[in-house]
């Protein structure tokens, strides 16, 4: 069956996280992903040596594509370069700010030369502004944009545990790079694209924004709460573990009540509503883990599903690894076969097929002749 990109090459200068996601998710689609990596490769490939003595985060993020070492400051390895771009439908760089264009791979002067060509330059905070130059990583990013301010406990900000700002980032430029290979199928003509990490945890930002300029006062960190809606948060329950209990309407509330036998507080002037409710978020967590601490633990999950209550239980990563909805896929590595989380999503006319990781420059050779 004929992939939907099946027929476009993409040429990736990336490294790291952001531009790595976003050609992935191209490969899976069925490009051609061509990964240009440095001598010693992308620093990626050195983050870790936990999946059989490889990172966890290039076996994850550099499945289906193909690997090939150059020296832009060689001038042969420059000029294959530049006929590798000419001969492909997309360019993507997440260098250091000014990198590219240093190597002469600006943008722009790579549509003039091909105008068919997409391009998509990703970086931590736009081509303009007064951080257009400053280097950017995620745990970064996520202070800059007030992320960390809002995640954790009230004690002290916290980092979002995994790279939200650059899986934000790949995302977007995902997105856009689909939206222009649909525009050129109409008109014929490529695009330049620009996306940023900050611009990304900006946009999802936008509501404690929201609250900030127009009501003055930004969310609280809240732990496993919600800042605005109870109750919604963490319950502890016997043995250790631990449940949260999500209510998002007064019918939810109601169902709540009569499933942990609390009626007395169903229609206390203190939780008659939402706003009544976060405003007593203390006194409604401790009358609500009393009711629960009367649960039988084993029954809770069926009770709560019954009365049509959103939960889950508060999972470690072993949680994860054995949870009965996790699906997996094996990908082949230069080291073995490795089981990760399967594409986030369902297709009805075909199946995932992930290509396997690339070994550093293990497509040199081939790329070599081909375009020599």
């Amino acid at each position: 069956m004929m992939t939907p990109l099946h027929g476009i090459t993409v040429v990736a200068l990336e490294q790291a996280v952001a531009a790595p996601l976003c050609t992935m998710r191209l490969a899976e689609a069925g490009a051609r992903v061509i990964k240009i990596e440095r001598a010693e490769g992308d620093f990626a490939r050195g983050y870790d040596k936990v999946v059989h003595g490889e990172s966890a985060y290039f076996v994850w993020l550099n499945r289906g594509k193909q690997s090939i070492v150059l020296d832009l400051k060689n001038r042969e390895d420059a000029a294959l370069l530049a006929r590798v771009i000419a001969a492909s439908d997309v360019f993507i760089q997440n260098l250091a700010p000014g990198a590219a264009a240093r190597a002469g791979l600006a943008s722009a002067e790579l549509r003039a030369a091909n105008p068919r060509l997409i391009t998509c330059d990703i970086s931590g905070y736009g081509d303009d502004g007064p951080y257009h130059d400053m280097k950017a990583y995620d745990l970064l990013v996520q202070c800059e944009s007030g992320l960390a301010s809002i995640t954790g406990a009230a004690a002290a900000p916290g980092r979002v545990g995994v790279s939200v700002a650059d899986i934000c980032c790949g995302m977007n430029a995902h997105a856009a790079i689909l939206e222009a290979l649909f525009v050129r199928e109409r008109t014929g003509n490529g695009n330049g694209i620009a996306v940023s990490l900050f611009d990304g945890l900006a946009d999802w930002m936008a509501v404690p924004l929201l609250h900030y300029d127009y009501a003055g006062k930004a969310p609280s960190r809240v732990g496993l709460a919600h800042p605005s809606i109870a109750p919604y948060g963490e319950f502890p329950l016997a043995g250790g573990q631990s449940i949260v209990i999500a209510v998002q309407n007064e019918r939810e509330w109601r169902a709540l009540c009569g499933a942990l036998n609390c009626e007395t507080i169903m229609d206390d002037s203190r939780f008659c509503s939402n706003v009544q409710r976060v405003a007593n978020r203390e006194l409604l967590d401790r009358e609500i883990g009393v009711a629960l601490a009367n649960l039988d633990v084993a029954k809770i999950g069926s009770t709560l599903k019954a009365a049509g209550i959103a939960f889950g239980f508060v999972n470690e990563v072993s949680g994860l690894s054995s949870h009965p909805q996790l699906r997996r896929i094996s990908v082949p590595t230069p080291s073995g076969p490795v089981d990760m989380p399967t594409l986030p999503v369902r297709w009805t006319d075909r199946s995932p097929f992930p290509g396997p990781v690339p070994a550093l420059n293990s497509h040199g050779r081939e790329i070599r002749n081909e375009f020599a």
